[in-house]
């Protein structure tokens, strides 16, 4: 366990400016075996901060990534609609950049060869780098060369000495994870081809703001980004962000797309320009912007409360479905446990037979929802709605309904 410090992550400014105060939590993929449910569980504060000089939303490190990430619960193939949108976005990055066998694709955070599968059946040489063995794994099963360690200068380095480096670099949801932003960063610029392009996802603060996603904001997730200040975090490291892309995952994400500085052939797209003053208009350069999530959060709190009060006064039954680490924050902080929440279901058997952590809400496989009829199921994943309302449509032959929490309470027949 590490000692919080109280200094941005970036530019080392004290923090004292409140963003979201969740209360204490434990870590949100720390799931537990029935044998651990009567033995003490460590909790920290979640409690994010917003930086007065460079704007960056963060939570403090209680946690050493080796402990979070070493042996990790979260398999990125369960989701088809996940698994869609990276195949597009594999194609599009093939033709986009005319990748081929000579040209080399690397990702950091690799999971279990969920993206660079995608890659590799068109023959182009990839390497994945994941630091969870029991992930990295799976990659390995599926062909997908995989280096086993946490992504920094010093991998960059070890890496460039054997000459090897990416025509194309790949973050998806990883830059939040990472405590050491400044040295991340300037590992990839290391890695990074002197023609090369970087393209990063991540969770865009504007739609968690606008939307009240406030469960994406956990342990796990140290920062939460908006352009502007990713494009300080990158350009402190001699890296331009020169082009970007507002996408629908994980409930609104940026991609954005990065070189080196002397880099002369990617120019600023007209995009980043827009997106920056869109951002510059909602205050996001200002403390005053940020002032007003938290008052909103009390509100989604409040309203889930009640509705879970009132069935449990009705006698309805809820069941959840999906066991993701935002769902943890969620019913953490609203005080959800099995009381309210009978059980909740997984398309993943590495999380089936667990429970979740601090709440203690069983774990089991879909097919539960069948034996068990609820009156509600509540999809705690919601940026993944669409695809589980449609295949648990079943629900609908009992009179089933679908509960979706976020932006707000949302029945769905």
């Amino acid at each position: 366990m590490t000692i919080a410090q109280d200094t941005c992550r970036f530019c080392k400014n004290k923090l004292e400016q409140s963003f979201c105060d969740l209360g204490m939590t434990p870590l949100s993929n720390s799931y537990l075996t029935k044998d651990q449910l009567e033995l003490g569980e460590s909790f920290y504060p979640l409690h994010a901060y917003v930086c007065s000089k460079c704007f960056l939303v963060q939570v403090k490190e209680y946690e050493i990534p080796q402990n979070i990430f070493g042996n990790y619960a979260y398999f990125s193939s369960y989701s088809d609609s996940w698994l869609k949108h990276c195949q597009k976005y594999a194609e599009r990055m093939i033709e986009r950049l005319k990748l081929d066998s000579s040209k080399k694709v690397i990702e950091i955070a690799s999971n279990d060869g969920y993206l660079l599968q995608f890659f590799k059946k068109h023959h182009i040489p990839v390497l994945g780098i994941e630091p969870a063995a029991n992930v990295a794994k799976v990659a390995e099963e599926k062909g997908i060369e995989s280096l086993v360690r946490f992504f920094g200068p010093q991998v960059a380095q070890e890496l460039k000495d054997k000459s090897v480096q990416a025509d194309l670099l790949i973050g998806n949801n990883v830059l939040a994870h990472v405590p050491d932003l400044n040295g991340f960063v300037k590992g990839l610029k290391i890695l990074l081809k002197s023609d090369g392009v970087i393209t990063m996802e991540f969770p865009h603060l504007l739609q968690l703001m606008k939307a009240k996603q406030f469960d994406t904001i956990y342990h796990e997730h140290f920062s939460y980004f908006s352009l502007l200040t990713s494009e300080k975090i990158f350009k402190a490291q001699g890296l331009k962000i020169f082009d970007v892309e507002e996408i629908e995952t994980h409930g609104g994400s940026l991609r954005i797309y990065a070189a080196h500085e002397e880099d002369s052939q990617k120019q600023v797209s007209q995009r980043v320009l827009d997106l920056k003053e869109r951002e510059r208009q909602l205050g996001f350069d200002d403390l005053g912007g940020y002032a007003k999530f938290y008052v909103d959060v009390q509100q989604v709190k409040s309203d889930l409360l009640g509705f879970f009060l009132d069935c449990k006064k009705k006698g309805k039954k809820i069941v959840g479905y999906g066991a993701p680490a935002k769902g943890n924050t969620l019913l953490n902080f609203c005080g959800i446990g099995p009381q309210l929440l009978e059980f909740t279901v997984d398309r993943s058997p590495h999380k089936q037979g667990q429970f979740l952590p601090g709440s203690h809400i069983p774990i089991y496989a879909v097919e539960e929802v069948s034996r068990a009829k609820p009156d509600y199921l509540f999809i705690l994943p919601w940026n993944l709605k669409e695809e589980i309302m449609n295949q648990m449509a079943f629900i609908r032959k009992w009179g089933g309904k679908f509960v979706i929490p976020i932006p707000q309470l949302e029945i769905s027949s």
